[in-house]
C-alpha cells in the first residue's frame, strides 16, 4: 500500500502493480495497471477494479461465479475480463484497457455518429447478456468503454452481487440514480426491461447532453431520490421525432410497453444513425 487514506492510494493488488488512479466508480476504484506475466497477454496494460470494503466469501463465489458467465459470453460488444480474485478482504477483476476513455468522458470530442454507434454497441452488448440470462444492472455512459470502431459494455453491477439487499442510496455516486429504472429503486427485479430503461436514459444523455431528470442535486442523496421517484422524465425539446420516439418507449411506466429487446433498441438506433 502507498498510503493509509483509502484504496486510492493503493500501489498493488495481488500481482497486478498500478500505474495510477483512474476513478471511482459504483462501491470500487479502478487502477490502470502493469499486466502480469501469468495472464501470457499480448497487452501491456490492464484495468483493475478494486471493491470498496470486505467481500465475505460467499460474496466472492457469487460475484466471481456471474463474472465467469459474462466472460464466457462471445459478443465483439462486451468488455473482455481477464481475471478475478480476493486479496485478502478486498476483491478485484481485470479488463481490458480503453485509450479513448468512456462516453462519459471520452478521450476527445466525438461526433454524433460516433455517440449513435457506441449506444447501440451498448445495447447489442446487454442483449447479448440478456440472451444468456443476466441483467447488466448499471448501464450508464461511465460504462460504455470506446474504442476506434465503436464501444464495448463493461462492468455489470457488481455491488449488488457482493451485497444483496444493497439500498440505492449505498450503490455509489448519486449521478447513478439518473439511469436506474424506478422499478428497480421500488425493490423490483433486474430484468431486460430495466436495463432497456437505461438505455433510454442513455440515449437521452448521448444525444442531448441533459439528464431526463434535469441535473441531480450531487450533494443530496435523498433529494436526488426523491426527484427521480416523485417526478416523470422530461424530454429534451432539441429531439427529433424518431429520437423522442425512441426514448418514450425505453422510459414507459410499464415494463411489458418497453422494446421487447435490447436488440429492437440497437435497430431503432441504426436507423438514427443512417438519418444523421
Amino acid at each position: 500500500m502507498a498510503g493509509d487514506d483509502g484504496q486510492a492510494n493503493m500501489d498493488q493488488i495481488a500481482d497486478y502493480k498500478f500505474r495510477r488512479w483512474l476513478g471511482e466508480g459504483n462501491h470500487g476504484n479502478y487502477y490502470l495497471a502493469e499486466t502480469p506475466p501469468r495472464l501470457a497477454l499480448d497487452v501491456d496494460l490492464v484495468v483493475v477494479k478494486v471493491l470498496d470494503g470486505a467481500t465475505s466469501n460467499d460474496g466472492f463465489r457469487r460475484a466471481t461465479r456471474e463474472l465467469r458467465v459474462f466472460a464466457s459470453i462471445e459478443s465483439p460488444y462486451l468488455v473482455t475480463l481477464f481475471d478475478a480474485g480476493q486479496d485478502g478482504n478486498s476483491f478485484f477483476y481485470a479488463m481490458e484497457h480503453f485509450p479513448m476513455g468512456s462516453l462519459a468522458a471520452p478521450s476527445r470530442a466525438l461526433e454524433r455518429p460516433e455517440v449513435l454507434r457506441a449506444v447501440t454497441d451498448a445495447a447489442r452488448a446487454a442483449h447479448a447478456l440478456h440472451e444468456a440470462g443476466v441483467a447488466h444492472r448499471d448501464i450508464k455512459p461511465d460504462n460504455i468503454e470506446l474504442h476506434e470502431g465503436g464501444a464495448k459494455l463493461s462492468d455489470l453491477g457488481m455491488a449488488q452481487l457482493l451485497t444483496p439487499g444493497l439500498t440505492v442510496t449505498g450503490m455509489g455516486p448519486i449521478d447513478s440514480v439518473e439511469y436506474i429504472d424506478p422499478v428497480l429503486i421500488s425493490g423490483g427485479r433486474a430484468s431486460r426491461a430495466t436495463d432497456i430503461w437505461s438505455l433510454g436514459v442513455v440515449i437521452h444523455r448521448a444525444i442531448t447532453g441533459r439528464g431526463v431528470y434535469g441535473e441531480l442535486p450531487s450533494d443530496d442523496p435523498l433529494l436526488a431520490l426523491r426527484r427521480v421517484l416523485g417526478s416523470k422524465p422530461v424530454l429534451d425539446p432539441s429531439l427529433s421525432p424518431p429520437e423522442a420516439e425512441l426514448v418514450n418507449a425505453c422510459l414507459a411506466a410499464e415494463p411489458g410497453d418497453r422494446p421487447p429487446t435490447a436488440e429492437d433498441v440497437a435497430k431503432r438506433l441504426e436507423e438514427l444513425d443512417i438519418d444523421s
